[in-house]
């Protein structure tokens, strides 16, 4: 008797238990910041952390030793110069003004300097300081923290475009 009861609360048991192995766990969701290489906090969202892959923390690092002291209202270092230029530059995350830019026009603006772009002669040509790689990279940050989101367009335009 002491078997047949064990031998049934095995197989009760079973019946609850297997069924339950079988049933799969909710995938978790994605988080996006665990696959990045990098952050940057949104200037207009303190709370808000945009994911950076390899090349945007590139373009993160060379913005924060070469472009923040015009392109930035503060610096790490305190305020910037970008209230005393004219015409003001936009800054980094300026959506608005930087998405319809093509990615070949900022490259141009950043290779050749403001000047050779019809744009205020302030801006220094970094062609001669920094490598196309690293141009690119600036680039890709540029878009990665841009507000409004950057969208890429559908079809890639001209290699050098007018604008």
């Amino acid at each position: 008797m002491r078997k047949a009861a064990l031998a049934l609360a095995l197989v009760a048991a079973s019946l609850v238990v297997l069924p339950a192995c079988k049933r799969a766990s909710p995938a978790p969701k994605p988080n996006p910041l665990r696959q990045a290489y990098g952050t940057q906090q949104d200037w207009n969202n303190p709370g808000h952390l945009f994911p950076l892959d390899y090349q945007q923390t590139q373009g993160k690092r060379i913005f924060y030793e070469k472009c923040v002291w015009c392109h930035a209202d503060s610096t790490p270092a305190g305020p910037s110069n970008r209230s005393n230029l004219n015409p003001t530059p936009p800054l980094i995350n300026d959506g608005a003004t930087l998405n319809p830019l093509s990615d070949a026009y900022l490259e141009n603006v950043i290779t050749l300097g403001g000047a050779a772009m019809g744009k205020s002669a302030i801006m220094p040509p970094w062609g001669r300081t920094l490598t196309q790689e690293d141009i690119r990279a600036l680039v890709a940050y540029i878009r990665a923290v841009a507000q409004p989101p950057y969208q890429r367009p559908a079809q890639p335009g001209p290699r050098y475009s007018t604008r």
